[in-house]
């Protein structure tokens, strides 16, 4: 009775033009994984004299993510076996204007049992080892401190899967609304949408203070809530 109750209320916001959330993190790593090497980043990447003035936490909408770059096979696991809505990018301390900081320390290889434990939140093994290297290192000693804390502020946000109506117009601002209507806690002014070409959606970024709260956005929105977007599914 409750499962059938539920199908109505999910036909009925969707009906409604309400993004409705489907449980798109179930996902159970794979057995074994294999890190990515330390690599030594471009001198003209690292930004050491910067100080960190905000947090960014970057999602990635996974089925955009995949309609380009599905084919490889890191992103088997992605991609082909488990249907992800957004996953994690990465955690990102920035700094007060346009400068932030990068590379702040060296970054020895993430081991195989701190890979796979984020590995649904991040899936894949480069991406994990390039975050830590070029982000976490500017506000934490360790790789398990820093895939700690984005993954604390992960969990903590219930991400929708923005299943519109058919035929629906969307806009960036429907995008806002989504998470709005499920993160209480969120502003709107702490969304940043971002649209990659064709105005495809490609990532929400959420912005935090000092403190790890939701906080505004020091450079702009990104897309605005007027903009029409497309959303890959």
């Amino acid at each position: 009775m409750r499962g059938r109750l539920l199908l109505v209320l999910l036909a009925a916001w969707s009906a409604a033009g309400v993004a409705v959330s489907a449980p798109l993190r179930a996902c159970t790593p794979p057995a074994h994984v294999s890190p990515a090497p330390a690599k030594k980043p471009p001198d003209r990447e690292v930004v050491r004299d910067t100080a960190v003035a905000s947090y960014m936490l970057a999602l990635s909408w996974s089925p955009e993510w995949c309609r380009t770059r599905g084919g490889s096979a890191e992103a088997r696991f992605q991609c082909r076996q488990n249907h992800m809505g957004f996953v994690v990018h990465g955690l990102w301390p920035n700094g007060p204007g346009k400068r932030h900081p990068r590379y702040c320390a060296p970054a020895p290889a993430i081991n195989a049992a701190t890979v796979r434990k984020n590995y649904c939140m991040t899936p894949s093994a480069d991406l994990l080892q390039h975050e830590w290297a070029a982000h976490g290192t500017c506000g934490w000693k360790t790789p398990e401190a820093y895939f700690d804390r984005a993954r604390a502020l992960w969990n903590a946000i219930d991400a929708p899967s923005l299943s519109f109506p058919a035929g629906k117009e969307v806009t960036a601002g429907d995008v806002r609304d989504a998470f709005l209507a499920r993160n209480r806690a969120l502003r709107r002014n702490a969304l940043y949408v971002k649209v990659a070409d064709g105005n495809r959606l490609q990532e929400v970024r959420i912005c935090h203070d000092l403190r790890f709260r939701p906080a505004a956005c020091r450079g702009g929105l990104g897309a605005p809530d007027h903009a029409r977007i497309r959303i890959q599914h």
